[in-house]
């Protein structure tokens, strides 16, 4: 319940609140994550944002793993459940009528906390996909969807394993919008170009003639 209390906090929605006076849900793609709040009130509230909801991932599962054995019969599946329990909360806040963001940010938290070597690969394989195809939606489910493999390749627990397809799952979930975005070339990539493949495909037409 704390870990789900403490992940449903939209720092994101407070901090647009404070700075600009602007409810962030109504703004640009109406989300309470990091890249919304960059997008709208600047990058480094988007950063502050970033941290804040980080830590609503980290501080959970290293606050458990620092008071419950790890050698319990039950530590990896207590764990599992704080680790689901956060980033529910981000998603599904009890203080925006079980609305929220789409967890990237809280799942990056949970996983530094978790596996900082998987994490570390799961940030470099987001840094390659953003270099290449700059959507961050595409980045982040990709990274999402690798860390149930990474975690089972640097050896972590059956229900870690689990819990992180769920992870990914919600957070795929939660694009499902972008993904249908970036099908009809509607995308916004992070540094503002949006990509429509007719006025491409006529510059192509007009410079082979």
């Amino acid at each position: 319940m704390a870990a789900y209390l403490f992940g449903s906090v939209p720092f994101g929605k407070l901090i647009t609140q404070r700075v600009a006076g602007i409810d962030i849900m109504t703004q640009g793609s109406r989300n309470i994550g990091a890249t919304n709040v960059a997008r709208e009130v600047g990058v480094f509230w988007g950063i502050i944002t970033l941290l804040l909801d980080m830590l609503k991932g980290y501080i959970p599962v290293a606050l458990y793993a620092d008071v419950v054995s790890q050698h319990g019969d039950g530590y990896a599946v207590g764990l599992s459940l704080v680790v689901i329990s956060a980033i529910v909360g981000h998603q599904f806040s009890i203080f925006l009528r079980f609305r929220g963001g789409k967890g990237v940010a809280t799942a990056t938290g949970i996983y530094l906390a978790l596996s900082p070597l998987a994490c570390l690969v799961a940030v470099i394989l987001f840094i390659v996909m953003m270099y290449k195809w700059d959507f961050v939606s595409l980045a982040s489910t990709v990274s999402a969807s690798a860390m149930p493999l990474l975690l089972a390749g640097f050896g972590e627990a059956p229900p870690l394993i689990i819990a992180s397809a769920l992870l990914a799952t919600l957070i795929c979930l939660k694009h499902r919008g972008n993904f249908k975005r970036m099908l009809k070339g509607k995308e916004r990539k992070w540094r503002g170009k949006e990509h429509h493949p007719n006025k491409s495909r006529s510059r192509s037409n007009s410079s082979s003639e």
